[in-house]
């Protein structure tokens, strides 16, 4: 008796395979950045932060009659951004380094053994969210104080930095610390990095008055002076970065910082 020869039938899948594009990732990328908690904890905070300390500024200048000697008052809006922009550096870190800490960053190169795609999509989401988030909140708090209090009329211009422009900056600080993320992997390092990075060299330079010309570039180029020159026409000191500027600035030292996180993604193992 003969038996027919065994033929191994290869199994074909009814759904069309296709190869996956950065759209992919980005779709991927949103599903959880919108379904983590620490999305909704930070910028929530964020939000809160902003509008909170821009009430209180104008119950505060309400309760003494300060004058605001014609000057307009989106200057006001500027330590609720700052607030608010330690949350936004928080979440930046968080998008990255969690799923170091959690396992789930080899989930994800498994699906997408792009590493350089993954990083892409990451900074993208991040950046648009941050972005949409930070300047609404900060129109919104600056169209309230401008309905509240009595001061000079802004320009269009200033309108743009105190809204838009403080919200790319903000985007921008945040892309920065998902750098930091991607180099260190660990959420608690990165964002102490990120703090001190923030504070440490306004502080710094109020003790330096025996070197005055360290103490002026500290004053000039640390990050609450730089924001600050979206609502001030000079920037905290005379000299310093004013208008625009400060946001190139960040933005070269940002592409810089993830040249580095794309490279090391590249090289190391998870």
């Amino acid at each position: 008796m003969t038996t027919a020869p065994y033929q191994q039938q290869q199994y074909t899948s009814p759904i069309p395979v296709r190869r996956a594009h950065l759209g992919d990732a980005l779709a991927s990328e949103w599903t959880k950045i919108r379904s983590v908690r620490s999305t909704m904890w930070t910028l929530g905070v964020m939000v809160l932060l902003m509008v909170g300390v821009g009430l209180l500024a104008v119950v505060a200048i309400n309760a003494t009659d300060t004058d605001m000697g014609g000057e307009p008052v989106l200057g006001l809006g500027f330590n609720g951004v700052l607030l608010g922009s330690i949350c936004v550096v928080t979440l930046g870190v968080l998008t990255i380094s969690s799923e170091y800490g959690t396992g789930m960053i080899r989930t994800t190169l498994t699906a997408c053994p792009s590493r350089s795609r993954v990083l892409a999509a990451k900074a993208i989401v991040f950046f648009l969210v941050t972005l949409v988030v930070t300047s609404i909140t900060a129109a919104l708090v600056a169209a309230m104080q401008s309905a509240m209090l009595d001061g000079g009329s802004a320009t269009g211009e200033q309108w743009v930095r105190a809204t838009l422009g403080a919200g790319l900056f903000t985007a921008v600080l945040g892309l920065f610390a998902m750098a930091v993320g991607a180099l260190v992997r660990h959420s608690a390092g990165a964002i102490t990095i990120m703090i001190g990075l923030m504070l440490l060299p306004l502080v710094a330079g109020m003790f330096m008055s025996s070197m005055p010309e360290v103490q002026e570039f500290l004053f000039q180029y640390s990050v609450p002076s730089l924001l600050i020159a979206f609502y001030s026409e000079t920037g905290l000191t005379e000299g310093g970065p004013h208008g625009w500027t400060p946001l190139w600035i960040l933005s070269g030292v940002t592409a810089v910082m993830l040249a580095g996180a794309f490279f090391a993604t590249e090289r190391r193992d998870v």
